[in-house]
């Protein structure tokens, strides 16, 4: 491997060199736009939110689990409340800790995520037209930034759930652009059997009332935990499954975004490495030469037993979706307010 330099390429020129028709957005391309998506970990912020934050008896739960999803967690105390009504056994403790950890889990979204009053319709737009570039977008985050995006102009986007709202693998072939969500995200509940419903609530609703669900469904998102665990949720729900496999098939031109692909997302590397993209255009966030060769050592070492794939690095903020002029300030009452 030659010498790496401090060098990155603008994305419209490495575009019209080397052209991706798919992308993959990890959580820097939501904290270009939005700081407090910033966040180590959703867990954390639950166990911190002021009075309704995860109890004792909330967080022995996740620890018996050895886990800090939220999904798995939610669907089995479900399962726990459907048994015992099932066995007529008279114990109230599961439903008290279901509804006590959605309540810590809604507060601590509203914690870091972007009010849809604060953020400007022609952000949305830009986004909307940066999407339809690409015949397939993925994203690992988990936030409505996309879903709103889409929203704003729907033609042109390719509709994979049905008219009531669930996922339907016989709509994957639809023409038009597919946005994919890898991890889950806020519009998305998860039912007993695995089959995912989409909510069709308004854009101000997807956010206030993203956990206000029918008996048996839960909110489907993945967030912060091991690479293993996540892979474990993934393949319980036939949506997520789908998606992380057509990702396992991207065979040309992928640009990462914003995507870091550390030890959390080795799911996501395998699937990359099992596709073999004829290129990989990578964006880098040019902090300092230090800094840009240390990303580009980290992902070439990331790829290195990928033979065949070329590497192309370009600056994330000449790319539409990390430009500058995307930031949301953030109000001065936000931490207060939520």
């Amino acid at each position: 491997m030659p010498p790496l330099d401090s060098h990155l390429t603008a994305w419209p020129e490495l575009n019209q060199r080397h052209p991706c028709d798919a992308l993959l957005l990890g959580n820097g391309a939501s904290r270009a736009l939005w700081k407090p998506f910033g966040y180590f970990s959703l867990f954390e912020h639950a166990q911190k939110v002021r009075s309704k934050g995860l109890g004792v008896s909330d967080q022995a739960l996740f620890k018996a689990l050895g886990s800090e999803l939220f999904e798995p967690l939610l669907s089995t105390l479900n399962t726990t409340v459907r048994a015992n009504a099932a066995l007529a056994i008279n114990s109230t403790a599961p439903l008290n800790r279901y509804y006590s950890i959605k309540e810590a889990l809604i507060h601590a979204v509203r914690a870091v995520h972007v009010p849809w009053s604060v953020l400007p319709s022609r952000h949305l737009t830009a986004i909307n037209q940066a999407l339809r570039s690409y015949r397939s977008v993925y994203t690992s985050n988990y936030d409505l930034l996309l879903p709103w995006a889409v929203r704003q102009a729907p033609q042109g986007f390719a509709e994979l759930f049905d008219e009531e709202g669930f996922f339907d693998v016989r709509r994957t072939h639809a023409e038009g652009t597919r946005v994919m969500h890898l991890h889950g995200g806020l519009h998305l509940l998860k039912l007993p059997d695995g089959s995912t419903r989409q909510r069709s609530a308004e854009n101000a609703e997807l956010l206030d009332g993203f956990a206000v669900n029918i008996p048996g469904e839960v909110p489907l998102f993945i967030n912060e935990d091991r690479s293993e665990h996540k892979l474990r949720a993934i393949r319980s729900s036939d949506y997520l499954g789908w998606c992380l496999g057509q990702l396992a098939a991207e065979r040309q031109g992928l640009c990462l975004l914003g995507q870091h692909l550390d030890a959390s997302d080795e799911h996501l590397l395998e699937a990359i490495r099992q596709a073999r993209p004829t290129h990989l255009a990578i964006a880098i966030r040019p902090l300092s030469e230090a800094s840009i060769i240390n990303q580009k050592q980290h992902f070439s070492e990331r790829f290195a037993d990928i033979s065949g794939v070329s590497l192309h690095f370009f600056d994330s903020s000449t790319h539409p979706l990390g430009a500058a002029e995307l930031a949301v300030e953030v109000p001065a009452d936000f931490a207060r307010r939520r």
